[in-house]
């Protein structure tokens, strides 16, 4: 088993912005949306697990990825921004890969096909500047139920392998989303840091604006910082709708609003419980997403980084670019 102490890996020489991320710098940057629930909702894909990184393996299923991906670059061209791509990797983890019959070796190799796709769609589109590849990262548990319980430690050697395949590929950063509690993230950010790989912490949280395992999205925030010595390159808030986020936001100069540079909202106010027993797709309306991302703009004041989550798809990343100035 891969543990903390014998984990070493060589970083790829080929990756763009490791050294200097552009949505660190105030380029807006266009992310892109529910990936799963556009798969299977529009496009009628079967995706067991939630796993949408099995589709790598299929002839259709990589079509229906670059057709995907190429939807939000065309948003970052007609408005002026950059992008940053995730990589269809949220399940691409030891525990999860079992379920649909993916071992280590199958993960590795999975993982470092993500990127190559990414990487292939970025040189189709050479007008736009920058697109930013990242590693996708999720939950060992369930992402919307505190139902793991690891110790930083654990977790740093549960995730250090799939950060080991994105650290070898041309992948600008790691980002891990639909996080429930500190320790996860923190043994996200050690393993992260062995490498010198650039990572990002998305926490997700519930209607009242509290993770799942009822921490403040403050006190998980300043706790990770805490423990890393600010490892996170910056946070995010995804699967939540913007009306849940506003309930996390606390005093109006706290410190740790201006950690947070992204926000990836759900297209619905309905809770994670109601979402997860949903038969049809509450998607939501575009414009009133984008109405509520603006409020959110003004509560972090160093948000650069905007899309979707669950319910949305390129409408919704259109409604939120189109209807939010751009910096720079």
């Amino acid at each position: 088993m891969t543990t903390p102490d014998n984990f070493t890996t060589t970083a790829a020489t080929s990756a763009r912005y490791r050294a200097e991320l552009p949505q660190l710098h105030g380029r807006p940057m266009a992310a892109d949306g529910g990936l799963e629930t556009d798969l299977i909702f529009h496009h009628d894909v079967d995706l067991p697990s939630f796993a949408s990184f099995p589709l790598l393996d299929d002839e259709r299923g990589r079509e229906l990825l670059d057709a995907y991906f190429q939807d939000y670059v065309d948003i970052a061209r007609r408005h002026g921004v950059g992008a940053v791509l995730e990589t269809p990797t949220w399940r691409a983890n030891p525990e999860w890969g079992a379920t649909v019959d993916y071992g280590a070796v199958e993960l590795d190799r999975v993982n470092r096909a993500a990127v190559d796709q990414l990487v292939a769609v970025r040189e189709r589109n050479p007008d736009v500047e920058p697109i930013v590849i990242s590693g996708c990262i999720g939950p060992r548990g369930d992402g919307y139920l505190a139902d793991t319980h690891m110790s930083p430690g654990e977790a740093q050697a549960y995730h250090a392998p799939q950060i080991a395949s994105f650290s070898d590929t041309p992948a600008d950063l790691v980002s891990a989303y639909t996080l429930v509690e500190p320790n996860e993230a923190i043994g996200i950010v050690r393993a992260a840091r062995i490498v010198a790989m650039p990572v990002a912490i998305s926490f997700t949280v519930e209607t009242d604006g509290l993770l799942a395992s009822g921490t403040t999205l403050a006190t998980a925030i300043d706790t990770v910082d805490a423990e890393t010595d600010g490892g996170p390159d910056y946070y995010l808030v995804n699967c939540a709708h913007p009306t849940h986020i506003a309930h996390a936001l606390g005093d109006d100069d706290a410190p740790w609003r201006e950690r947070v540079l992204g926000v990836r909202a759900n297209a619905s106010t309905m809770s994670h419980a109601e979402l997860d027993e949903a038969a049809e797709l509450d998607d939501g309306d575009p414009d009133d997403l984008a109405a509520a991302h603006a409020q959110l703009r003004r509560a972090f004041p160093n948000l650069t980084v905007a899309g979707g989550c669950c319910g949305t798809d390129h409408r919704h990343v259109e409604a939120i670019w189109s209807s939010w100035p751009t910096r720079g």
